[in-house]
């Protein structure tokens, strides 16, 4: 037991030391202004490289994830018919599904199913 937590103390005081070491020795510079600069074949930018990202096209992406997992679901449900007591899977399958409709329901009032704006 003495033995294991004293190769426990020196692997974590030599994982420490090296990285102080690579932390201090590193000739990084974070304000460098070639670095914050986009590389266009050497030429200076003729635009603004950052595009503003659409807050929308995210909110639907993470929808469309969140049904995804939903179907993913749903699947192992349509199995366990066979297996189980046919009034606990129609409880189980009526609760998911009423929980599916009511987040269906409040995206759409926030307006989040709106393609277009």
């Amino acid at each position: 037991m003495y033995l294991m937590t004293l190769i426990m103390i020196l692997t974590i005081m030599i994982s420490n030391i090296i990285m102080f070491l690579s932390i201090t020795l590193s000739k990084k510079s974070f304000m460098d202004r070639e670095k914050c600069s986009p590389f266009e074949c050497g030429f200076n930018p003729k635009s603004l490289a950052r595009i503003p990202f659409s807050l929308h096209f995210f909110l639907i992406t993470i929808i469309f994830l969140i049904f995804d997992v939903e179907i993913a679901l749903i699947l192992p449900i349509i199995y366990l018919f066979k297996t189980t007591n046919l009034i606990i899977w129609m409880k189980t399958n009526f609760f998911f599904m009423i929980i599916l409709l009511l987040g269906i329901y409040h995206e759409w009032n926030q307006n989040m199913l709106i393609w277009t704006n």
